[in-house]
């Protein structure tokens, strides 16, 4: 990571800081909040899809599996908020293994539609289980977080820095992985699997345990929301959601670690700014995305990079070409 990089990404943090102390609109705070929420559940997306070459559209499903297993447990079963966004991540991590154990055996466009199908039977087992889920009615009075010692999470400024902890939290594990032999693994069965598995790389070990992994971000994603809004119901399963983390992550740059948050936020701010067309705004929407992924496939933060990269290349053979002969021999 270059030093420009390193200031950008501290100006970042510094500013999601002090945001909420510069900010006397709770409303915008309120948005920003959410805006974090989705940013988590799009690296979940982003860690199996851009880095492993899987697109997954089942991961609505898990994040309403993480909303509901955090909502039940502290309401029907009246755990403490801790224990339970702990289970809720296990009982998403355990679904998400036995789904990929067997989505993972089909690949491209299979893959997709079977994750699909898995996604749209989470939807309908919510939505059909009355005595369980509340179906339509949703699950309301969802408990905020316990109090750790003296620190509170009731107000909407506490809640803020405590979803920005666990953003930052996730962004770090995925820089870690990303940047590790694990990271190299899942990019190597991204560029060719068949490859990967003649030097040895044990693929469907590694495809599962990233599945699983990035379940677990999409369910801790739902149960951070769960505990944010305290009424969840069965839309938050729609296919409609995992459309939205694939619009934030197409935009913004998918297999990049910068993409997510990039492309959540430009929508979001997008969204709000357009709010005067109500229904309308996806006629501007759909245009403006298209253009996008014919023009810039590879997202805002993606084109960036390479444009980055080929001026580097541009300005060292520049360098070389102003250098002696002799020098460039002795080079």
């Amino acid at each position: 990571m270059s030093k420009i990089q390193r200031i950008v990404i501290l100006g970042l943090i510094l500013f999601a800081i002090v945001f909420p102390l510069i900010s006397n609109n709770d409303y915008f705070i309120h948005v920003m909040t959410l805006s974090f929420i989705w940013m988590i559940g799009v690296y979940g997306l982003n860690l199996l899809a851009g880095y492993t070459g899987y697109l997954s559209l089942a991961h609505a499903g898990f994040f309403a599996i993480g909303a509901y297993s955090l909502g039940l447990l502290t309401v029907k079963a009246e755990m403490n908020f801790w224990p339970a966004l702990l289970l809720s991540l296990i009982i998403t991590g355990v679904l998400g293994f036995f789904a990929g154990l067997i989505s993972l055996r089909t690949k491209e466009h299979f893959f997709a539609i079977y994750t699909l199908c898995v996604g749209y039977i989470i939807y309908l087992v919510i939505d059909k289980w009355d005595s369980l889920t509340e179906g339509v009615r949703g699950l309301i009075g969802i408990p905020a977080p316990a109090n750790i010692g003296p620190l509170s999470f009731e107000t909407l400024q506490s809640h803020y820095y405590l979803v920005l902890f666990f953003l930052l939290l996730v962004v770090l594990i995925m820089y870690r992985i990303v940047h590790s032999l694990s990271g190299r693994t899942y990019i190597a069965i991204r560029n060719s699997e068949d490859l990967a598995q003649t030097i040895g790389i044990s693929t469907m070990k590694n495809k599962l345990t990233v599945f699983v992994i990035s379940t677990v971000i999409a369910g801790l994603s739902g149960a951070l929301y769960a505990s944010f809004v305290r009424f969840i119901g069965p839309d938050i399963g729609s296919i409609a959601i995992v459309f939205d983390f694939l619009t934030y992550l197409l935009v913004g740059g998918l297999g990049t670690l910068s993409g997510p948050i990039v492309g959540t936020l430009l929508i979001v701010v997008l969204s709000q700014r357009l709010q005067f067309l109500q229904d309308y705004r996806m006629l501007v929407f759909g245009p403006v995305l298209t253009l996008l992924i014919i023009f810039y496939p590879r997202g805002i933060v993606g084109t960036a990079a390479a444009w980055g990269q080929k001026r580097r290349s541009s300005v060292h053979k520049t360098r070389l070409n102003n250098l002696p002969e002799e020098q460039v021999k002795e080079g």
